[in-house]
């Protein structure tokens, strides 16, 4: 396997001296693309997360303030202008579309970082091109909620990939924290199979609270613009459904904790379940705050911001669980941060969502 990655190194660095051409004298001009470390990889990994979550709230922003049709046109704001005009609705609109060009630079910078990371991991590369596809999907997505005039239906699939847009991002981060010297793709559970069944089950419920978020919104007065026709569900019985799920998944939380403290896990994943059930109480708090006042816009704009908080919480509680197993031949490989001085638990098989590999399972 090393020599396999020195003799891709030694193509990338002759594929650089070609382009690079011949210097003085008909010599070629040999070099060597600066390598990207392990560290500067995690900050960029993590910038990526902060990047994300901003432009969903500041997205938000943009509908909560009717100002999606500030810019009538795409990718230019007007017909005749990149720049928006003086206008509160075309700056409100414009400065969310200076963020996504954040976004793009964290993508691109993400996958281009992966691809010149020393040593070159195939899983971070992988993810850092999922973070290229969802940008180039939200893109086109982008413009034809632009296009269709802000229809709910559309403005929920925007909202929905970008949290999916988000958890890729997460992801990413998480595993650019596992050692090199351990197997990214062998990890053993530091708790037991019911609390990674309870885990799994968060996650499911996340994704259902999400979800059914967005239909709450989509049937609300805040789905899209306000000439739009709306989702034709009852306000109410969405709004029930949604606060019934989130009250599942508090209960689920707590079943959790109360089973971790039964098992005396690490102090770390015990912290970060705790951390997970105050922002879901934090969350429901202000959703119900929310649909009690009548959906002010001010306090729309925290719920969906706690949204972001609850997704990226949920995924890092998850994945405390796992702690690196070291690869064969290289010894004890150094233990990911979270999980230090965890004892192993017999190995689970892996979940549907990805980043998730207990045991010696392929995620």
């Amino acid at each position: 396997m090393q020599g396999g990655r020195l003799r891709a190194a030694r193509a990338g660095d002759l594929a650089w001296a070609a382009m690079s051409g011949p210097s003085r004298g008909g010599r070629v001009r040999v070099r060597a693309p600066k390598r990207v470390s392990p560290r500067a990889f995690q900050k960029m990994a993590a910038a990526a997360v902060w990047v994300l979550a901003l432009t969903i709230v500041s997205g938000a922003a943009v509908r909560l303030t009717g100002s999606g049709l500030g810019c009538s046109d795409w990718p230019k704001c007007t017909s005749t202008s990149v720049v928006a005009p003086l206008q509160f609705h075309a700056w409100v609109e414009f400065g969310n579309r200076l963020i996504n060009a954040a976004v793009a630079v964290a993508a691109i910078g993400a996958l281009a970082a992966a691809l010149w990371r020393s040593p070159r991991r195939k899983d971070l590369t992988l993810l850092a091109a999922g973070l290229l596809a969802g940008l180039l999907a939200e893109i086109v997505l982008g413009g034809l909620t632009v296009l269709y005039k802000l229809a709910p239906g559309f403005v929920m699939s925007h909202f929905l990939l970008a949290v999916v847009f988000l958890g890729d991002a997460a992801v990413l981060h998480h595993r650019a924290r596992i050692p090199d010297g351990a197997a990214p793709r062998r990890r053993v559970a530091v708790v037991g199979r019911p609390q990674i069944l309870l885990a799994r089950a968060q996650l499911v419920l996340v994704a259902a609270v999400i979800t059914l978020g967005t239909v709450v919104t989509s049937t609300g007065p805040h789905g899209g613009d306000p000439s739009a026709r709306r989702f034709g569900f009852s306000l109410h019985s969405v709004a029930q459904l949604h606060g019934t799920t989130v009250e599942l998944l508090i209960v689920v939380t707590l079943a959790a904790m109360w089973s971790l403290a039964r098992s005396s896990p690490p102090r770390p994943v015990l912290r970060r379940a705790e951390v997970l059930l105050a922002a879901l109480v934090a969350q429901a708090a202000v959703g119900y705050a929310q649909y009690f006042s009548g959906d002010p816009v001010g306090v729309v704009a925290v719920h969906v911001a706690g949204a972001t908080i609850v997704v990226i919480t949920a995924l890092r509680y998850y994945f405390g669980l796992f702690d690196a197993q070291p690869a064969a031949g290289t010894g004890t490989a150094g233990s990911s941060p979270e999980a230090a001085g965890a004892v192993s638990a017999p190995p689970v098989s892996a979940p549907p969502l990805a980043a998730s590999a207990p045991g010696a399972v392929p995620s």
